[in-house]
């Protein structure tokens, strides 16, 4: 999700995650071709069109759209697992529990999940490795067959780490739903191998070459810039690591997309309103699944990004596509 950034907000609430800035927060100039030369009129207005981005259906500046993509999840932070739920009748579980199976993360992996400010992939992701590092310990003491049972409860009340050193790390650039994650982690009772930073994905605050995955789950198509957010998510991959994104995308069943329309566009927004108060937000994001790049135009995009053997996987009759890449 992008807003606008303010550097003093960055140093005070990334320090120790940030790297350095390459130039201040100066206004974006005019770049003259040559000494005393002026804009033509259709200068402008190419500078206009390409300061132009979309906010749903609506055509506004690129300032404009980060502030108001940040108004948005500001507003429906405590209500988004229950509109998640009931949007999508539950089944947005399935499809991010099957982008961690595609993932497979094993006892050790460093995440970053971006856009992921309440935390459903990061507590999938603590789950899965928690559960395969049991799994390696159990096989580690069954070959360990001459030992007593003393030894073997020993063994286990001594085990430090049970993520076997896995940590994630959720990136997200609104403070609302980071509070509402963290929230989460508590109730749950996830407190290790995890880290809440405040980020934006266009500008990722972490060194190059540091982890080992990145997922963003239905955050990109938010971002003013899906191209930069791209190139920050190749930098910040260690070479060999991966990249998933999982995002709502193009149905291709005509009669699939038809209903699929009338449910987004009519029922959507009222469950909206009624769940959650607002019902305009909602129509923003029904309006915004629908700007978003089909399954081929994003491929293309990732693979722009520097990204190799890209491919993906469409879901529910398209409704969602998980993509993958790689740094090689």
């Amino acid at each position: 999700m992008a807003a606008p950034r303010s550097c003093g907000l960055w140093r005070s609430c990334c320090r120790g995650w940030s790297r350095a800035a390459a130039g201040g927060c100066g206004l974006p100039r005019f770049h003259r071709s040559r000494p005393g030369a002026t804009l033509s009129a259709r200068s402008l207005s190419q500078e206009k069109r390409a300061a132009e981005t979309h906010f749903g259906f609506e055509t506004v500046s690129e300032e404009e759209k980060g502030g108001k993509v940040y108004q948005v999840f500001e507003s429906v932070a405590k209500k988004y697992d229950v509109m998640n739920d009931m949007m999508s009748l539950g089944i947005h579980r399935a499809w991010k529990d099957l982008l961690l199976k595609k993932m497979h993360p094993l006892p050790g992996t460093q995440l970053l999940d971006v856009a992921g400010g309440t935390g459903d992939i990061a507590f999938r992701f603590l789950r899965y490795v928690q559960a395969q590092h049991q799994r390696k310990r159990k096989r580690q003491l069954r070959a360990q067959q001459n030992l007593s049972w003393e030894e073997i409860a020993k063994k286990y009340q001594h085990e430090e780490d049970p993520l076997g050193g896995s940590l994630v790390i959720v990136c997200d650039i609104n403070r609302e739903m980071l509070k509402v994650g963290q929230q989460k982690a508590l109730d749950q009772g996830h407190t290790a191998g995890l880290a809440w930073v405040l980020g934006d994905a266009e500008e990722l605050p972490f060194d190059d070459d540091k982890f080992d995955v990145y997922t963003i789950a239905f955050g990109i198509r938010n971002v003013t810039h899906i191209d930069r957010a791209l190139q920050e998510a190749h930098r910040v991959l260690k070479p060999g690591g991966r990249f998933l994104c999982l995002e709502f995308s193009q149905v291709n069943d005509p009669l699939i997309s038809r209903l699929y329309d009338l449910y987004s566009f009519q029922v959507i927004p009222v469950i909206g309103e009624v769940i959650a108060g607002d019902w305009k937000s909602y129509q923003y994001l029904v309006e915004s699944i629908r700007k978003f790049p089909n399954q081929e135009e994003f491929k293309e995009m990732i693979e722009a990004a520097g990204f190799q053997k890209v491919t993906y996987e469409s879901l529910t009759s398209g409704i969602v596509a998980i993509h993958s890449g790689f740094k090689l």
